[in-house]
């Protein structure tokens, strides 16, 4: 056997008494925040990323056999109550795609945050790119990652192809109730997209601004990114233009 992939972990960086909350991305893990984290803990802000229920397992099923849009709802209510239990009064929440999702809905039930937002995240629904396909090349390649047996990985390849669109239904539907709720956001909303984004069309994120009607939106789109802007080639211009939103957030 080679070496095993380390397993994937929440993470939790106490520093000053400003509090963040980062939220993973769907099929993926905390590493999706983790650069992002240290960046924001360097400048001196606690950093708190949760993990969604089903990730971050050797075998890419329990996402579907363990999660559901209620139980990474709870998650996102219980990283708040994490950070208030640790003393935190001052707390913001984003997420990454899926985590965006439920960084807004945290923000559309509790006033006590102080703001918060999403990054390449299909809040409002345009016609959406396939996460079916993407979903199925990340499930393959984490099967190969922990040396799966091969006929092991292929039954299981096979039940993810024929399971996975039910929990995107899930998902969509979920976050019809979102968006529609979306004038209950009275904090300030930070929104970064990427408009080479491959899983989300770029045209959401505007939709998303014009329905925060009662929020002060912050708007940033990075013209040649792809999806994952906390890692890839925006990552840095996404990091000074959060720095900005949370020096006027955090007044």
């Amino acid at each position: 056997m080679g070496a095993m992939q380390t397993p994937i972990k929440p993470f939790y960086f106490e520093h000053g008494p400003k509090a963040i909350i980062l939220l993973h991305a769907f099929a993926s893990g905390p590493v999706d925040v983790r650069m992002l984290a240290r960046y924001l803990e360097r400048e001196n802000y606690t950093v708190y990323a949760p993990m969604f229920m089903g990730h971050g397992t050797a075998d890419f099923s329990d996402i579907l056999l363990q999660g559901t849009p209620e139980r990474w709802w709870h998650d996102a209510q219980n990283a708040v109550k994490f950070l208030k239990d640790k003393g935190y009064t001052q707390i913001s929440i984003f997420g990454i795609s899926l985590g965006g999702i439920f960084a807004a809905k945290t923000l559309e039930n509790d006033p006590s945050l102080v703001g918060g937002g999403s990054f390449g995240s299909p809040i409002v629904r345009k016609r959406q790119f396939s996460v079916h396909n993407t979903f199925m090349q990340m499930a393959k390649a984490n099967f190969i990652q922990y040396q799966t047996n091969e006929a092991i990985m292929d039954s299981k390849l096979k039940w993810l192809d024929d399971n996975i669109d039910t929990l995107l239904a899930k998902i969509a539907d979920f976050t019809v109730g979102v968006a529609e709720d979306l004038p209950q956001i009275h904090q300030p909303y930070f929104i970064g997209q990427g408009l080479s984004d491959e899983i989300v069309n770029p045209e959401s994120a505007k939709s998303l601004r014009d329905e925060l009607v009662n929020s002060q939106v912050s708007y940033h789109e990075y013209p040649n990114a792809s999806h994952m802007i906390t890692v890839n080639t925006a990552h840095k211009q996404l990091e000074a233009d959060l720095t900005q939103f949370l020096t006027q957030l955090y007044e």
